[in-house]
This record gives C-alpha cells, sequence and structure tokens, in this order.
C-alpha cells in the first residue's frame, strides 16, 4: 500500500489550494460593496496602477509626456528629456531618472520610476481606500488560482510516481488510478468553477477598484477627448494600445516586471 501515503498528500495539497480559493473568493464577496462610497472616477495613474501595477503607471506617464512632445521615445529603446520640467510628482520622477544629461535607455528608467515613491505612496492611497490589494499578502483570488494551477501538475505528478514504481501492491493499478483521479478531478473542478464565477481581472485591484476600472473603460470608450480616452487606454491595457510603431518598438527593449 506504498501508495496510500502518496494519495494522502495528493488530497492535502488540493484540499489546501482549494480551501486558500474559497476563503480567496469569501473575502472578494465581502468586500464588494467596500472602497466606491464618496469617490469620483479614477485618475489616469490610479488606473494605471489597478490594472498594471507599478510598471503601468511608469508606461504611462513616459507614453504621455512622449504624447506631449515633452519627451522623445526612440525605436531603439531609448528616451531623451524635451521639456525638464516635470508637472507632476511622477513626470519628475521620470525625469530624475532619465539622468542629468537628458537621455536614457528605457528600460533603466521603467524600473526606477515604478520602485520610486511616488508610486509607492499612490499604492499605499489605493490600498487605503480599498481599492488595491497589496502585493504578496497572499490574499486575492488571482494568486489563489495560481496556486491552485500549480496543484493540477502536482496532483497528477504524485498519480505518475504510485503508478509508475515498479512495487508490487495488492490493488490494480487502474484502480490506484482511479483514486487519484479524485483530487485531481476536484483541483479541475475548482478551476472551471472559478473560471465562471469568479473574476480576478488584475492581481493589483480589489473588486471595487475592479468596478472603478470598468467604469473608467467605458467612459473612455463614450469620450470626446481623443487625448485623453487614449491615455487611459494605455493605462488599462498597457503599451499594447499604443497606436505609433515608433512608440511599440521603443517599449519593446523591457526589463522583467518590477514588484513595489
Amino acid at each position: 500500500m506504498f501508495w496510500v501515503p502518496l494519495l494522502l498528500l495528493a488530497w492535502a495539497i488540493a484540499g489546501v489550494a482549494g480551501l486558500r480559493l474559497c476563503r480567496a473568493a469569501v473575502r472578494e464577496a465581502a468586500a464588494a460593496g467596500d472602497g466606491t462610497g464618496g469617490r469620483r472616477g479614477l485618475t489616469l495613474y490610479e488606473a494605471a496602477f489597478l490594472s498594471g501595477g507599478p510598471a503601468r503607471v511608469a508606461d504611462l506617464t513616459l507614453v504621455a509626456m512622449a504624447r506631449q512632445r515633452r519627451l522623445l521615445l526612440a525605436h531603439t529603446g531609448w528616451a531623451t528629456v524635451v521639456d525638464p520640467r516635470g508637472r507632476d510628482d511622477m513626470e519628475r520622477t521620470v525625469i530624475g531618472a532619465i539622468g542629468p544629461e537628458g537621455q536614457s535607455p528605457i528600460a533603466p528608467v521603467r524600473k526606477a520610476a515604478a520602485t520610486a515613491e511616488a508610486v509607492r505612496a499612490l499604492a499605499e492611497r489605493l490600498v487605503r481606500a480599498g481599492l488595491a490589494v497589496r502585493e504578496g499578502d497572499g490574499r486575492t483570488v488571482a494568486q489563489a488560482l495560481r496556486r491552485m494551477r500549480l496543484a493540477v501538475p502536482a496532483v497528477a505528478g504524485l498519480a505518475a510516481v504510485a503508478l509508475l514504481m515498479p512495487v508490487p501492491s495488492p490493488m490494480p493499478r487502474p484502480l490506484v488510478a482511479l483514486w487519484f483521479a479524485l483530487p485531481l478531478a476536484f483541483t479541475l473542478g475548482c478551476l472551471a468553477i472559478a473560471r465562471f464565477e469568479l473574476s480576478p481581472a488584475s492581481p493589483w485591484a480589489s473588486p471595487a477598484g475592479q468596478r472603478l476600472l470598468a467604469s473608467a473603460s467605458r467612459a473612455a470608450a463614450g469620450d470626446t477627448d481623443d487625448d485623453r480616452a487614449y491615455l487611459t487606454s494605455v493605462a488599462v491595457r498597457g503599451v499594447h494600445a499604443v497606436g505609433e510603431p515608433q512608440v511599440r518598438a521603443a517599449f519593446a527593449h523591457r526589463e522583467p516586471r518590477v514588484e513595489w
């Protein structure tokens, strides 16, 4: 009966992952009515953070400054300052990250801007308002879903070990496989239910923040101000929404995602 401990381990992995997913879903439902009272629409920086985190805020700042011709983004991946006077903390952060020479590769500018105090302050305001979740706390539906997806190959791997080990067993191997199919079916069923019942659209936004993001996207679709609609699209969708080939090429020179 060497396979029994492996089966228990498979059930433990599946059960813990399922419990975390259920707890995250309950917290999301409990928070569904929080964080929106008395608020107006999101700012562009807030929408960018809730959609893509600190790196998205840095991208939005670069694109906005380039669109206003106060920053040049070359297809080679370099940024050049045209107007050294930043209009807000984020713009001043980007200009400072580019350096006194007024020219720098975009990748280190993105990284420096995304980890700057201005972005941290923005994140804290959104967390206090109930619109953002703190990265790494392990409490979001998106994080619980990632753990559940990891449980699937873990359970399948334990089943493979139990079936392939050359140890004689009084129980036929097809029946052993059937026992392992139960925790595997449980994990797959949880993923299937979560796909239709839960909507972790962003690992950064709380349920209230996701609702405001949806409202911002709808408002941008009907906005007569082309510039505002364009930047809102970049904030929500990222640089994939940029129409200029040169700017898209500039952002192709990227570094791995940064955390805050």
